[in-house]
C-alpha cells in the first residue's frame, strides 16, 4: 500500500481554516486546474460523517474518471477522513489533522492508497502515481499558503 503523508503550514486561526476545509465546493479551488475538478452530486452542506461527494476528475491526460468519497469521521476543528466508495483506486484513505501551532495552523494530510491490477498497479504507481500525486499535493499547497496569508 502507498503512503503519502504531506505537512502544511498555513497562516491562519483555526476556525477560518476549518471553515475552508469543511466546505467541500474548495477542493476545486486547491486541484490543479488540468485536473477539471468537478463536483456532480453534493448536498450544499458543510461536512458531515456519512456525507457523499460525487464528482469527476482528469488525473492524467485522456483519463476521466468518476469518483465518489464519502467522509467517514469528522472531529470539529481537529481531522475529518475521507473515503474513496467508488473511484480508480482500489483503497483510499485520506486522513486530514489541523493543529494550533506557532501562530497558526499545522496541517497534516496521510493518504494511505492502493491500485487495483496487481503487479500491474504497482508498476504504475512507481513510474506515474507517486510522482502525480506529489504534484497535486505540491500545487494544493501552494495554492493554500498564498491564500493564507
Amino acid at each position: 500500500m502507498g503512503v503519502l503523508f504531506r505537512k502544511t503550514f498555513i497562516k491562519t486561526d483555526i476556525n477560518s481554516c476549518w471553515d475552508f476545509f469543511s466546505s467541500p465546493e474548495n477542493l476545486a479551488k486547491i486541484t490543479p486546474p488540468s485536473m477539471e475538478f468537478f463536483i456532480r452530486e453534493y448536498d450544499g452542506r458543510k461536512m458531515y460523517e456519512g456525507q457523499q461527494i460525487a464528482y469527476t476528475v482528469i488525473p492524467f491526460a485522456g483519463f476521466k474518471v468518476k469518483w465518489l468519497t464519502e467522509i467517514q469521521s469528522v472531529t470539529l476543528n481537529r481531522e475529518f477522513v475521507d473515503l474513496q466508495i467508488e473511484g480508480p483506486y482500489k483503497i483510499w484513505h485520506h486522513r486530514h489533522s489541523f493543529k494550533e501551532k506557532n501562530g497558526g495552523i499545522e496541517m497534516i494530510d496521510v493518504v494511505h492508497y492502493k491500485l487495483p491490477l496487481g503487479l500491474l498497479g504497482k508498476l504504475a504507481e512507481k513510474l506515474i502515481v507517486q510522482r502525480k500525486l506529489k504534484e497535486i499535493f505540491d500545487y494544493r499547497e501552494k495554492v493554500i499558503t498564498s491564500n493564507f496569508k
